[in-house]
């Protein structure tokens, strides 16, 4: 397939609702509320489904997924689902240990789609850690699952809201621990991959990345701690000069002001709670966990599984909305990027027409 017929093809998205118990098969049937410019994929039980929007009253009917047909766009009142079976029943509200493994098989199905080709991203609900835990399965999170299940080493996770987006360095790891985690060497695959996805998978040039220091005022010129002076400061500079346009150690108390933030495409924190409250701030309920450095896209929602909210009508689908639109522009943007460099390398007689782009 060239890029103009890549380009003209309906994207075709996975969406897994994570905890059944919880808002997520609500969420799912919320997104059947309105029509997409791409083909929705729900991968879940979809008795499941039709029960969540009965108790919800919205109309809902369910069709079986067909890779071998050609991508429709989503209409309102219909879902199309892969079906994954439940473990047991659901009842809202309720955890079940027994069904942490439907949720793991949800997240086999949709990432092993994506590798096959079968879909373009993936965005999924929000899981309960706990009970996955409980019923005896190791289990951190999405960005290490889907990490493993790609055979990606690194993984970045990015949080964007209302043209702000944060990149960690350190994800959930205790505060007593992120100073041994910052590295010169770990720090700068994270640069690395955030670097190369904001152009890949944004389109972005040449993207300007801001980077907090680790200790207040990025270290007071090493009397508040010397991670700045002895590895963040000379990291940076070193890839400053293979052209990274990369502004820091900068104190992350005012980093995050207007001044700053109107040139930049990215801000790279340290650890969780650095960067995430004042994105968390900005834009709670409509914000987007995106993971970088996987052969996938793969978005999803900012909140939890409201397991007080499954059932009621009252969970709010603004971050579902976001995550899905978010997926559509990483794809658009990554078959955008693809496309140039194709052109770049047929314009250029150095390559030949037998090497891969």
């Amino acid at each position: 397939m060239n890029a103009a017929e890549n380009a003209q093809r309906i994207p075709r998205i996975a969406l897994t609702p994570g905890e059944p118990a919880g808002i997520g098969p609500d969420l799912a049937v919320a997104a059947a509320r309105r029509d997409w410019p791409a083909e929705i994929i729900v991968i879940a039980d979809p008795q499941l489904l039709r029960e969540r929007a009965a108790r919800l009253g919205l109309p809902l009917a369910v069709r079986p997924f067909d890779p071998a047909a050609a991508p429709e766009p989503a209409r309102a009142g219909t879902l199309t689902v892969q079906s994954v079976p439940l473990r047991r029943p659901v009842e809202p509200g309720r955890l079940d240990p027994a069904n942490a493994a439907y949720v793991l098989d949800t997240l086999r199905a949709a990432v092993d789609g994506c590798l096959r080709g079968d879909f373009d991203a993936l965005v999924t609900g929000p899981v309960h850690k706990g009970v996955i835990n409980d019923a005896g399965v190791p289990f951190t999170g999405h960005t290490e699952f889907l990490a493993e299940r790609c055979g990606v080493t690194t993984p970045v996770m990015l949080l964007a809201a209302d043209g702000l987006r944060v990149a960690l360095a350190t994800t959930h790891l205790p505060l007593a621990a992120v100073s041994a985690a910052i590295t010169s060497e770990t720090l700068e695959r994270v640069i690395r991959v955030l670097h190369g996805d904001l152009r890949h998978r944004f389109a972005i040039a040449e993207p300007r990345i801001l980077v907090c220091g680790l200790n207040p005022h990025a270290g007071e010129g090493g009397h508040l701690g010397r991670e700045e002076i002895e590895v963040i400061g000379p990291l940076l500079e070193r890839l400053r000069g293979e052209g990274m346009q990369l502004v820091g150690p900068l104190p992350a108390d005012t980093l995050f002001t207007p001044r700053h933030l109107a040139h930049a495409d990215c801000v790279l924190a340290m650890y969780h709670d650095q960067g995430l409250p004042v994105l968390k701030h900005v834009g709670f309920g409509h914000a987007v966990n995106i993971t970088l450095g996987l052969p996938i896209v793969r978005t999803s929602v900012d909140h939890g599984t409201a397991l007080e909210l499954a059932g009621s009508g009252g969970a709010e689908s603004g971050s579902l909305y976001a995550a899905i639109d978010c997926a559509l522009a990483m794809v658009e943007g990554t078959q955008r990027t693809a496309g140039h460099r194709a052109q770049r390398i047929q314009a250029d007689p150095r390559h030949s027409t037998e090497e891969t782009p």
